[in-house]
């Protein structure tokens, strides 16, 4: 559990990394508000592909394994991009793909942590481990100061000590769960999502959560600095406040599926997310309202992504490694939109307000398709099984 927190949180660490640099690098590069958008989505969008493949690896070669070389080739990316530099609006973006297999570490984690425990507990060791994605803490808190006083490029050769030290540790402790874990391909993804409407549902649901979690995070440094002129320093501080908030909540979150259902507790997560994205759309409050309310929001948004966690190993028992791949794919195409929508419509409107009451309104309509499916998921697949859906 410990191996996979520290993988999964370092990875995460990095997969943000261009999130909390984008005000400093966009100067540096001239780049306008769309092309900042992008280059703080493509790693969310690669992260959310590249799991899929990174979860078929996993099945192959173990978990372990598959972690190990994701983290090699992530420390080689950093280094080439120190060593050589990032001059152009173009480097940038291959360094975001790149960055994408630090992303696709979910696939690994999760599997690798969810093996170990019986069915009621997933939600809390799944809790546990998806909490890796603190790591978007750590990258809001120092990236910004160390670009201000080494320059951004630099921080990307300081990003490769913490991960030689979690990839030590993870070499030396990580071990895969001695159960059986039989060899899937892409015909399997596809036999999950043929005809079976609960695997949308959960991709559905997941993009929401994960999505506006991990799209926020990539999208409030350059939001707080263009609507409040809050300094790249005191951007990233207050994104990561927000962030921690999402990051702790999420094993909390699991625990509180563990006790009332995971769909009560998503239904609660929805309706509270739109209400507070609302409040943020209507501009009336300043920076101090503002960064309060996204707190609640991501908060909201990190018991999501928990609750959605405690029910999967429960419908999908059998498949998790490949529901793991694909709603975690889903919702890293969700922060992929979140974060490129709101760069365009900020740059074709002049305002974020449009997206922002987009994001709500999907929240909302997530809710109400909830009351549809959750009284069948109670009568259907939640009798045979001894947690609360």
């Amino acid at each position: 559990m410990l191996s996979a927190f520290l993988y999964f949180d370092l990875s995460f660490m990095v997969w943000y990394l261009l999130g909390p640099l984008q005000v400093q690098i966009a100067q540096a590069l001239a780049l306008d508000t769309q092309q900042r958008a992008l280059m703080v989505a493509v790693p969310i969008l690669c992260g959310a592909v590249l799991r899929l493949f990174l979860g078929l690896l996993a099945d192959r070669i173990g978990a372990r394994a598959t972690g190990l070389l994701a983290q090699v080739m992530v420390i080689i990316a950093l280094l080439v991009a120190w060593s050589l530099g990032v001059h152009s609006f173009g480097q940038v973006l291959l360094l975001g793909v790149m960055l994408g297999v630090a992303g696709a570490s979910f696939a690994v984690a999760l599997p690798l942590a969810s093996r170990w425990y019986p069915p009621e507990h997933q939600g809390t060791a799944l809790g546990i481990a998806g909490a890796g994605n603190s790591g978007t803490v750590l990258a809001a808190l120092f990236a910004p100061a160390l670009a201000a006083a080494f320059g951004y490029q630099n921080v990307f050769g300081l990003a490769c000590i913490p991960l030689a030290v979690v990839l030590a540790i993870f070499f030396l402790y990580a071990k895969d769960a001695p159960v059986e874990v039989p060899r899937k391909g892409l015909a399997d993804y596809g036999r999950v999502l043929v005809g079976n409407r609960d695997s949308w549902w959960f991709m559905f649901f997941y993009a929401i959560t994960f999505g506006g979690f991990v799209g926020f995070a990539s999208v409030l440094p350059g939001y707080f600095h263009d609507e409040f002129g809050f300094a790249p320093k005191i951007a990233g501080w207050a994104t990561a406040a927000c962030v921690l908030a999402g990051s702790a909540m999420r094993p909390l979150g699991g625990v509180i599926a563990d006790r009332i259902g995971g769909t009560r507790s998503l239904q609660m997560v929805y309706v509270a997310v739109s209400v507070l994205v609302a409040a943020t759309a209507l501009g009336t409050g300043g920076a101090a309202t503002t960064v309060a309310l996204f707190v609640v929001a991501l908060l909201c948004l990190g018991a999501g992504n928990g609750a959605v966690f405690q029910l999967v190993p429960q419908r999908f028992g059998s498949d998790i490694g490949l529901m793991t791949g694909l709603i975690g794919m889903a919702g890293g195409v969700g922060g992929f939109v979140l974060a490129a929508g709101m760069g365009v419509i900020k740059q074709q409107s002049g305002s974020y307000s449009i997206g922002l009451w987009l994001f709500a309104a999907v929240a909302l309509s997530a809710s109400l398709c909830l009351v549809g499916v959750k009284q069948r998921w109670r009568m259907h697949w939640a009798a045979t099984g001894t947690a609360r859906v």
